[in-house]
């Protein structure tokens, strides 16, 4: 997802944005430890998009969008 697709979204949805792409990695993770994860692109890709979710709830912080 990208960041201006971020923007348009609610502080609410943002937050769970950000504990379903932890809990993604964490899964990914834990998969590739085990064997059982093929595509390893995908754990890069996660990451990213965990960062962009971030960025965005660090700006809405910072202009005061969120207490």
């Amino acid at each position: 997802m990208k960041a201006k697709e971020l923007r348009e979204l609610s502080v609410e949805e943002l937050k769970e944005k950000k504990k379903e792409a932890s809990q993604e990695l964490f899964n990914l993770r834990f998969q590739k430890a085990t064997g059982q994860l093929g595509n390893t692109a995908i754990i890069r890709k996660t990451k990213k998009n965990l960062a962009r979710v971030k960025t965005v709830l660090r700006e809405l912080s910072i202009s005061g969008a969120i207490k």
